[in-house]
């Protein structure tokens, strides 16, 4: 734990969660710090938590009584934020509409924890002291931390505060990107970063627009503009895998045709798709858009990652 002194002029940030032990987002062992806001509405997005800068409450209605307790519909809740429906029994409705002014020590009121807060407000000496509990395991592995999101970028005072001070404790620094942010926000924060994994969703911008809600434009001009400014990151392209979306050649082949003449893009990885976030659509009372699609099968993850590995010259490689 850190003895450093809090500087109060210091800024602070929105913090939805802190993961320790993490092995896929950056070398060795880590520690995710998620933070909340993205510019992005990827359909496939399985932390819809992460989307909206503040604070957001998430209702989990398989742990309420219902009628039996009743608590979220008196002072001090919000009048008509939480409502039975005539001649039901079961747990409670939400009008979403009306839960904006809801809060952490609000739902600490919920005796069964159905309702719970996304996201709160942190200081960098917070984080930080919480990411040095495994300060041993980075020294032995070669980790540290890694800011992710939602949009790690939304908040570059804060994640540039906080990467410049797990360098100072000697901790070895991260970010999740998808660089759908102003060049500035970029150029505040990668001074402080040793390894940059970015997002290649779609190359295509018809195509980027219409699955993210955003054109491609201003991320790749801003991912080459870093891989020139910053020669000394360490940056790893990655793909979301979605089959009907972009797990085919053409699109790996535009990757690589991309990021192989940078040197500093010292990998490529693929994040299959997956549907382990689809309940949490419900707690926010969201619709999942995905519903139908699948993860991709071993055989086109397999092929797509030995045109990788080819282009990367590594051993194994097939056709």
């Amino acid at each position: 734990m850190s003895n450093q002194t809090t500087n109060p002029s210091a800024p602070t940030g929105i913090v939805l969660n802190i993961q320790r032990y993490c092995s896929h987002d950056g070398p060795g062992i880590r520690t995710n710090v998620f933070l909340k806001g993205c510019s992005l509405r990827c359909k496939w997005c399985g932390n819809p938590e992460s989307i909206r800068v503040k604070p957001e409450l998430s209702y989990d209605p398989k742990k309420c009584k219902g009628r039996e307790c009743s608590l979220c519909l008196k002072d001090p809740f919000p009048k008509g934020a939480f409502y039975f429906t005539e001649g039901e029994e079961g747990p409670v409705k939400v009008n979403w509409d009306l839960t904006s002014s809801c809060d952490q020590e609000l739902c600490s009121l919920c005796p069964t924890g159905a309702l719970e807060m996304y996201g709160k407000r942190m200081t960098v000496d917070e984080v930080l002291d919480e990411v040095e509990k495994d300060a041993s395991i980075y020294r032995s592995s070669g980790g540290g931390i890694t800011l992710s999101g939602g949009e790690c970028m939304l908040q570059p005072d804060f994640s540039a505060a906080l990467l410049k001070g797990a360098h100072e404790r000697g901790i070895n620094t991260a970010v999740e990107t998808a660089c759908n942010v102003p060049w500035a926000n970029i150029e505040k924060v990668l001074p402080h970063v040793d390894t940059m994994l970015h997002d290649h969703k779609l190359t295509i911008p018809e195509r980027h627009k219409k699955w993210t809600g955003a054109g491609n434009e201003r991320i790749l001009a801003n991912f080459k503009k870093a891989y020139e400014t910053f020669p000394d990151v360490d940056f790893i392209a990655r793909t979301p895998l979605i089959p009907g979306v972009n797990a085919d050649e053409e699109h790996i082949r535009a990757v690589l045709a991309f990021i192989r003449p940078h040197k500093n893009v010292i990998d490529y990885e693929l994040l299959p798709y997956h549907r382990f976030g689809l309940g949490k659509y419900e707690y926010l009372g969201k619709v999942y858009e995905l519903d139908d699609y699948k993860t991709p099968s071993d055989e086109v993850v397999k092929h797509l990652q030995a045109i990788i590995d080819e282009a990367f010259g590594r051993t194994g490689k097939q056709s």
